[in-house]
């Protein structure tokens, strides 16, 4: 292999220790990057706690001539996210690279969900994204590198039914991730978000009662976690200096570029607006730009370039 893309550079995966986050560690790893594995050893739901799976990535980190160490704190507090980029400081004196991977599920209907499954899906997702960036983001600051890879999703950025709690996590991380590109990007600093669709121990906790969502996790099945660290690599090195802010979409063995929130159309009155007056005009001008609901998995409809 050519020089490593990450020589040197010491990187943090949470929730690297299965699917997509121990895919990332491992190359990373690979590509020459010191890595902290970040694991709570939960279940898909948060619940329960094993330091084994963590461990075993370390163990095939360091059986492939690499460097790691194993971290088990829950990323959703600001002391987690603290102690976790300690253990970067402690055992290899720097943090160049974040990947905030960690998650859970709390699948429920909205109105049936719990403030617990709320809060639960919330913390670990969006505050634990902040609590890591904002241990990890001074000591970049300070060395004047960093690289902030954040976990993003399709049910944010679309929709997706049963998941009020992890859409809005995974929506508010975008939101995170913008600014945070902004608030650092004087100090060579990159933020991006990844949306991966992928077969992870999440998505098999995802319902199938109807032929939509069969449709769509048979076709998530075709697409392995794997194909997401090539591009998490990508973003973390010197090769994406002037990427940042960003939306990338993985799906097998293509990569896609996601919009960003523009105004589509607007409308104006010299009179200013009603609500009869919108009313009357609405169907003629901005009905005809509506953005249909995905409630059905549509978005998923398609054949996957694997």
């Amino acid at each position: 292999m050519a020089t490593p893309m990450l020589k040197d550079k010491v990187a943090v995966v949470t929730g690297a220790a299965r699917g997509i986050g121990r895919e990332i560690a491992l190359l990373m790893a690979q590509h020459g990057a010191k890595v902290v594995v970040n694991d709570y050893g939960g279940g898909s739901d948060g619940t329960g706690r094993d330091h084994g799976p963590a461990d075993e990535v370390v163990s095939a980190i360091k059986g492939i001539g690499g460097q790691a160490a194993a971290n088990y704190d829950s990323v959703a507090t600001v002391a987690g996210g603290q102690a976790i980029v300690q253990t970067a400081l402690d055992h290899f004196g720097s943090i160049d690279i974040v990947v905030n991977n960690a998650g859970i599920l709390r699948d429920r209907m909205i109105f049936n969900m719990t403030e617990e499954e709320w809060d639960a899906v919330i913390n670990t997702h969006l505050k634990g994204s902040f609590s890591v960036t904002r241990a990890a983001v001074p000591h970049m600051r300070e060395k004047k590198w960093g690289r902030l890879i954040n976990m993003t999703s399709t049910s944010g950025l679309v929709g997706n039914v049963g998941q009020a709690n992890y859409a809005a996590a995974k929506l508010g991380i975008v939101g995170l991730t913008k600014v945070t590109a902004l608030d650092m990007a004087r100090y060579n600093v990159t933020a991006n978000c990844i949306s991966p669709f992928a077969w992870t121990r999440m998505i098999g906790t995802i319902p199938t009662e109807t032929e939509a969502q069969k449709t769509r996790v048979e076709k998530i099945k075709k697409m392995g976690p794997e194909h997401i660290a090539p591009v998490a690599v990508f973003l973390a090195s010197e090769a994406a200096k002037e990427v940042s802010g960003q939306i990338f979409g993985v799906r097998g063995k293509e990569i896609m570029l996601f919009g960003h929130m523009r105004p589509i159309r607007n409308i104006h009155h010299d009179q200013g607006w009603t609500p009869e007056r919108l009313a009357e005009i609405f169907p003629g001008t901005l009905k005809h730009h509506l953005v249909p609901l995905e409630t059905s998995g549509q978005y998923f409809n398609y054949d996957p370039l694997v």
